[in-house]
């Protein structure tokens, strides 16, 4: 049995809603008069109470449908929130460099979880929200400060916001010139619009750890979008990789739904036959959809 309906509330509501944010923590006040706080967990959760006032058939289209279809407290759905639905400073348009990307398994290279910080990622403590439910169609990658082409190189699940990079292609790099888009030698399956790292160069150490994104390509020879025009001459070695590579910063922006349950039974009041008021519908974020 599906536990959530993919399928977002309407926003249709009036005014007099609210919202608030939930935290867990921990407060415990000695005999003395101390206080010491702790932190269950570092995920926001979100609460909503909608206002309804609208046509009859509206708010049975709208709201006592979905309440029948969800199994009233059961299933989940997605909510827009009305401040808070952007990786950019809580409504502005995404950048592919807004939020810093987790690995989901830290043994798993190459899949990552959508995260909203707020505040400093590398805080153990920072609040932040793990983005199941992404807007389709929004989200933007970046590895190493360059913006990644999707499908080619990731994808990303709707309904869970976890976000797969396509397969590392590697090579062993046995020449670079020096051009104001530098030419590689190298045997290679890339196609133009990958981005690659290379690393482990001599000579031309400039080149090691910089990201750039390849804009021709044969077998046997790929070109860069990096001036290496005043770099050190090549003498030997390196390699190139598509995946992202250890110290390499992953990041992403999006927009995203909260996944949402009622928290009571729906009820409302006829204002006249045609007018149903349905006063404070009480949602609530679902941390585990």
């Amino acid at each position: 049995m599906a536990m959530f309906l993919e399928e977002r509330l309407t926003d249709k509501i009036d005014y007099g809603s609210g919202f608030a944010a939930a935290y867990s923590n921990q407060i415990v006040v000695t005999a003395g008069g101390d206080e010491y706080r702790s932190q269950r967990h570092p995920f926001v959760k979100a609460t909503m109470a909608i206002e309804f006032e609208k046509q009859t058939v509206v708010v049975i289209d709208d709201m006592i449908d979905l309440n029948h279809r969800a199994g009233g407290t059961l299933r989940g759905f997605r909510v827009l929130h009305p401040v808070d639905f952007s990786s950019n400073n809580y409504r502005d348009a995404p950048t592919a460099f807004d939020q810093a990307l987790p690995l989901v398994n830290p043994t798993v290279p190459g899949v990552y979880q959508l995260m909203r910080w707020y505040g400093n990622s590398a805080d153990p403590a920072c609040a932040r929200r793990r983005i199941r439910k992404p807007q389709a169609g929004t989200v933007l990658v970046a590895v190493g400060g360059v913006i990644i082409p999707s499908p080619a190189q990731w994808s990303v699940d709707n309904t869970t916001g976890i976000v797969t990079m396509a397969a590392d292609k590697t090579g062993t790099i046995t020449g670079i010139s020096k051009a104001s888009q530098a030419v590689f030698t190298a045997n290679n399956t890339l196609a133009i619009g990958d981005t690659l790292r290379p690393s482990g160069i001599l000579g031309m150490t400039q080149m090691n750890g910089l990201r750039g994104t390849v804009v021709a390509r044969t077998a046997t020879q790929f070109t860069l979008d990096i001036n290496s025009t005043a770099f050190s001459t090549y003498t030997s070695g390196g390699t190139f990789n598509t995946r992202p590579q250890s110290g390499e910063a992953v990041t992403a922006g999006f927009k995203f739904d909260l996944p949402m349950r009622f928290n009571a039974d729906l009820a409302g009041d006829f204002s006249n036959w045609d007018t149903i008021a349905t006063p404070s519908i009480q949602l609530i974020e679902i941390l585990n959809p």
